[in-house]
């Protein structure tokens, strides 16, 4: 089994897969896009990997941090979720936002994944409560109970209708305190969120 990878990235395709020459035998190694943009052709890298292996074929998925791949096998081993899933998910949120999803419920996050929809990204949330490192408290529902997490998840629909990616809504909702009034979390949400792309 391949466990890391280190080696010159010879070329990187559309397709999210690039060619790894290490010790002069190249490897097609499957990435996120994320990953994909970072390694640029002729560059020195190293990647960790998980060497997936079927009955009719065996493909090494890339990962740059540990965390990915660790990820990558959480998800791998939730039921209904192959690697090609695994790798939309994670091209989609970083493993920490993963956590953040799960553990605020985000519903509308998850579907925001190619081809995750509506009653995939609820089976989702609650398979991987168990399986993710889920903090007790999540920082962004400190205000608790339903009606606060009905409230943010308002204002999280909201600032993604006003186009802030979800790790921009996520990071600014964390800053923010918890309150039930959605007009007043809104507001100053929109206004932490201005004052960083100022």
């Amino acid at each position: 089994m391949i466990g890391s990878l280190r080696g010159a990235v010879l070329e990187r395709g559309a397709d999210s897969e690039v060619l790894l020459e290490v010790g002069g035998v190249g490897y097609f190694v499957t990435v996120t896009p994320r990953t994909l943009a970072e390694l640029e052709p002729g560059a020195n890298v190293f990647v960790y990997v998980h060497h997936h292996i079927r009955e009719d074929a065996q493909t090494l998925f890339g990962f740059l941090r540990r965390e990915e791949r660790a990820t990558f096998q959480v998800l791998i081993g939730t039921h209904g979720v192959g690697p090609s899933m695994a790798m939309a998910i994670l091209g989609t949120h970083t493993p920490s936002a993963l956590i953040d999803i799960v553990a605020s419920a985000d519903n509308a996050s998850l579907c925001m994944v190619p081809g995750v929809g509506k009653k995939t990204a609820e089976r989702l949330l609650i398979e991987l409560k168990n399986r993710l490192n889920i903090p007790m408290l999540d920082p962004i529902s400190m205000g608790g109970g339903a009606t606060g997490n009905s409230v943010l998840g308002d204002v999280r629909e909201a600032l993604y209708g006003l186009g802030y990616a979800p790790e921009e809504v996520r990071d600014a909702l964390r800053e923010i305190s918890a309150g039930d009034n959605a007009s007043t979390l809104l507001r100053d949400a929109l206004q932490l969120l201005g004052a960083k792309r100022a």
